[in-house]
């Protein structure tokens, strides 16, 4: 039974050193207590409220206010559309708005000063009350909020601690967006509930993660990416304890680059809003690259075929990902037939993710069901396979794989490429000389660049579309 989300904040420490410093703006443990207290003071009694949720020190406050105060934390994305903003707003129920007023925003504003003290005590929240509403990013629709308990929150984090090794003696640095799993909830509150120092460089930049001196880093691939495209900045990072990478798979010449310059593998993981952080390589095990490692603490993984037989955990065949676990969310809010939906009948949650497990039960991400798994001549191939082919050519520095209809093999694969790669026909072939020939690419487009979204996530559904516009 895990202690309290937020209890590592009462122990005792120096007062005066600092604990959050978000883009050079500083405050120690007592200074977040009692900034906290004073917005925990106006939102106590809410069901729940919104949080402006920008890379600054305010949303810290914000959202460790909430939790105090054991109200829902619903953290809006900085760059959200007026409709997004709106949608989350309307659908979360916020009572409140904390951030700086907004003309479109409908409800009380409370603006957020770090600089506020509050003597205030709270209790301690039951675990089981929930702590943050996050929206998904919507592809398939409206975004719909996951409904995380600080229960589940506080046994994601707890695996991870175990497997990291992570402590209070750790200072974690990252610059990542405040408004899901990986920057909000692992990268603040899984700071706050370990108790070690957090830095956030407010832009995740090579020279800042450099300057920052940490001991343990989080990244998604585009930032280890641009960090392995400065090696004196990488080489900096050589002095930390672990670099952490995730949101994302991280390309395999990324993970040797960055070994190659900072003398040490990565550590991948994965997880998702619904379930929050599962499966991670660990600390003082193995790091494969193109493998996530293996289910954390109480966490239990199986692989489902399409026929909805388990499938074999050998290292090959590919399945849906289920997951049991402490730290699944609660439901999705206002609407149980998703929730039901995505639950199955002994209450495993369907991640929608293609996935092959291995005898040592190591994990390795193919892909979305959706979009990443192609079906083509009778093959099933997954996109990540392919798309991992391709960043081996040294001239390619992004892919994306998609599998477009086809009225011979049912879909064909089709790769965007972002890179100075020679012509189509070798890359085909050089594909074909790394896999299966069947899984090679049957068209190559040449991009400038390829639709992320703020997670650094590759956006297929925009690939998708423009190729039922190309072919009306």
């Amino acid at each position: 039974m895990p202690v309290p989300l937020l209890s590592s904040l009462y122990r005792a420490t120096d007062g005066a050193d600092p604990l959050v410093t978000v883009d050079g703006r500083s405050l120690s443990r007592e200074e977040l207590l009692a900034a906290a207290a004073a917005v925990a003071d106006k939102v106590a009694g809410a069901r729940a409220v919104a949080v402006d949720a920008r890379p600054e020190l305010e949303t810290v406050v914000a959202v460790v206010g909430c939790l105090l105060a054991g109200v829902a934390a619903v953290p809006v994305p900085a760059d959200a559309g007026a409709v997004e903003r709106q949608h989350i707003l309307a659908d979360s129920g916020a009572q409140l708005w904390l951030g700086e007023p907004r003309a479109d925003v409908g409800v009380p504003t409370i603006t957020v000063d770090p600089g506020a003290r509050s003597s205030s005590s709270y209790p301690q929240v039951d675990p089981a009350v929930p702590a943050v509403i996050i929206y998904t990013s919507g592809t398939t629709g409206a975004p719909k909020g996951v409904v995380l308990s600080g229960r589940a929150i506080a046994a994601s984090v707890d695996g991870l601690a175990q497997a990291w090794q992570w402590s209070s003696e750790d200072v974690l640095v990252h610059g990542l967006p405040l408004f899901h799993i990986h920057g909000l909830i692992l990268g603040v509150l899984g700071a706050l509930r370990i108790g070690s120092p957090l830095i956030h460089t407010g832009r995740p930049t090579p020279q800042r993660y450099a300057a920052a001196g940490g001991t343990l880093y989080f990244g998604v691939p585009t930032v280890w990416s641009r960090v392995c495209a400065d090696p004196s900045s990488a080489r900096a990072l050589s002095a930390a304890r672990l670099l952490v990478s995730g949101s994302a798979p991280l390309p395999v010449p990324v993970f040797d680059e960055l070994t190659a310059l900072t003398g040490a593998a990565p550590v991948e993981r994965y997880g998702m809003t619904e379930t929050a952080i599962t499966v991670s390589t660990r600390a003082d095990g193995e790091r494969r690259p193109g493998w996530v490692g293996l289910p954390l603490a109480g966490v239990r993984t199986r692989l489902r075929t399409e026929s909805g037989d388990l499938a074999a955990h050998d290292g090959e065949t590919l399945g849906q990902l289920e997951i049991h676990s402490p730290s699944l969310f609660d439901g999705y809010l206002n609407n149980p037939a998703k929730t039901a939906e995505a639950l199955t009948g002994d209450g495993w949650f369907r991640t929608g993710d293609i996935a092959v497990i291995d005898a040592g039960g190591f994990h390795r991400i193919v892909g979305r069901a959706s979009v990443d798994l192609i079906k083509s001549g009778g093959y099933r191939i997954g996109a990540g396979e392919v798309e991992q082919a391709l960043l081996a050519h040294p001239a390619v520095e992004e892919a994306a794989v998609i599998g477009v209809p086809d009225t011979d093999l049912g879909q064909r694969i089709v790769a965007y490429v972002v890179g100075a790669v020679p012509e189509e026909k070798s890359l085909i072939d050089f594909v074909a000389g790394t896999l299966s020939i069947h899984k090679r690419p049957r068209e190559i487009r040449i991009v400038d660049a390829l639709p992320r979204n703020a997670m650094g996530k590759v956006q297929k559904n925009v690939l998708l579309d423009e190729q039922r516009r190309s072919r009306r």
